[in-house]
């Protein structure tokens, strides 16, 4: 390991990712002291360190609520995490908020797409295909193109899917890897509910 990484870069390092002075000290080797390259690093590390933290049981966590509009919507969110030390910790409050925000903003129907119904997905597939036979695309890549529609579909509709409406370049789950990466713990949206004034409100005879 080459001894003229700085300390202030370690330091700046541990600042940006939230990551141990050892763990920094080794991506900035690793990185030949490149800060953004050393955060990358750091980032795909802790994702991969993440995933194999996915199964297992997170039943403590916190059921937050987020009002947005002056009162016109209101979220009701459970963010399961595995202890209660954890969901206490800022990074967990942080996201539960955050992700709560989301569902105000986005108003998604689902959390992942495993749940969506497998008759609605038929449904939406169905309408996707009729819409590129129209266009006249070639045969062969149609499937291809309605694959890519229905990717869209996912981000739309399904919480996990969609731009983190914090930082766009990534997915709402890649965030909860990152903060699976930084808690050691298992984060798992579990449910949400949202209402907005006058949704689904019916005249009085």
């Amino acid at each position: 390991m080459s001894a003229t990484i700085p300390a202030t870069l370690v330091r700046e390092l541990r600042e940006r990712t939230g990551v141990g002075f050892m763990e920094c000290k080794t991506a900035l080797a690793e990185s030949d002291g490149d800060l953004g390259r050393a955060t990358t690093l750091l980032r795909e590390k802790g994702l991969a360190s993440a995933s194999k933290k996915m199964g297992r049981t997170a039943s403590d966590g916190l059921v937050v609520s987020y009002i947005h509009g002056g009162g016109k919507i209101g979220v009701l969110l459970e963010l399961n995490c595995e202890t209660d030390f954890v969901a206490r910790t800022d990074e967990f409050v942080s996201l539960a908020r955050d992700v709560a925000m989301q569902v105000a903003a986005t108003n998604p129907l689902y959390i992942r797409r495993e749940e969506v119904p497998a008759e609605l997905l038929e449904k939406e597939r169905g309408i996707l295909l009729a819409q590129v036979k129209s266009s006249g695309k070639p045969e062969k890549i149609l499937e291809q193109i309605v694959q890519g529609r229905l990717e869209k579909f996912f981000s739309e509709v399904c919480l996990q899917e969609q731009p983190f409406i914090k930082a766009p370049e990534v997915k709402v789950e890649d965030r909860i890897k990152e903060v699976i990466a930084k808690v050691g713990e298992n984060v798992v949206i579990r449910r949400f509910s949202r209402y907005q004034l006058g949704e689904k409100v019916e005249c009085e005879a």
